[in-house]
């Protein structure tokens, strides 16, 4: 006997032809929702009753773009078949209708050259008219309603994450660095610190073996008049900033540290730094890029006095 599929929060995602489902669903896709475009809800049972990938969460949101281009699209036996998956399943189904005024719609078209899928050969107005005729049973039956007649893709982009990125969706894999600038600067990062003003344990014989994981080494660090107050500064800075590289929909965030040789420096200030954003309630991942280098005194220059 088969098992039944696990309740899941699914939206539908339907609207007028050039309304911006296409941005809808790559925003809801950057946020964590698994996304699949254009199946017929004859599909839909199988879909959800297939083990997600290994390392994927079952209550994954799932989002379905569903259009006039949809395979035997029929909004009535559509509304019909929400209510028969809520009644079975139990899965919380909520239908977003993208609206778009039919100048805009005009405009977009003419704009892309592209033609609409119901006015193939003729002006894409009596496309417009048709699809709002037709669509008409999903967009009263719909319990969200975006219209898009004078937001940007970015704009909507926004709207979208601010309604749909829930907890624990969204959140940028933020990873903190260290590197030494004597092997070059780190690619693909979003922000460099210099620790290089900080004095420089390479230059006390009983330190240079250790690395910046090592305590006395960090207590050396540490004990830097300056280091107090540029750590604060720094932790300030991306716990303001990383937030709002969320809001803009950034995957990625990488924020490098460098020392010169980059084994002790840029090593305790990563450890601590990651630490600290913890705190926070960031997730941070944490890479030395440069942490088995040996120890060479012509990469770290002349001691400085502090």
């Amino acid at each position: 006997m088969s098992t039944p599929p696990r309740p899941r929060n699914i939206l539908l995602v339907t609207g007028m032809s050039g309304a911006g489902k296409s941005t809808v669903l790559r925003t809801l896709e950057d946020l964590g929702w698994e996304v699949v475009d254009n199946l017929p809800l004859l599909l839909l049972d199988r879909l959800l009753a297939t083990a997600l990938p290994e390392g994927e969460s079952e209550d994954r949101p799932l989002a379905l773009g569903i259009g006039t281009r949809t395979r035997a699209f029929d909004p009535e036996r559509i509304v019909r078949r929400i209510r028969l998956l809520r009644a079975e399943h139990g899965h919380d189904i909520g239908t977003l209708f993208l609206d778009c005024s039919g100048g805009e719609l005009e405009r977009r078209y003419s704009e892309t050259r592209r033609r609409h899928p119901l006015a193939v050969d003729r002006p894409a107005s009596d496309g417009i008219a048709r699809e709002r005729d037709l669509l008409a049973p999903l967009r009263r039956w719909a319990n969200r309603l975006i219209d898009t007649s004078t937001l940007s893709a970015n704009a909507l982009a926004q709207e979208v994450r601010a309604s749909f990125s829930g907890p624990g969706l969204g959140e940028p894999v933020l990873t903190i660095q260290s590197f030494g600038y004597a092997r070059g600067l780190p690619r693909g990062a979003d922000m460099v610190f210099d620790m290089r003003f900080l004095r420089n344990p390479h230059w006390v014989d009983a330190l240079r073996p250790g690395t910046g994981r090592d305590a006395a080494v960090s207590a050396y660090v540490m004990g830097d008049p300056a280091y107090a107050e540029a750590f604060a500064g720094i932790a300030h800075l991306l716990e303001l900033l990383i937030p709002r590289f969320r809001a803009e929909g950034k995957s990625y965030v990488t924020v490098a540290f460098g020392c010169t040789g980059g084994r002790h420096r840029s090593v305790h200030v990563a450890e601590a730094m990651a630490a600290r954003l913890r705190e926070a309630g960031f997730s941070p991942t944490v890479k030395h890029r440069d942490l088995g280098s040996a120890p060479q005194d012509s990469l770290e220059g002349k001691p400085v006095a502090h």
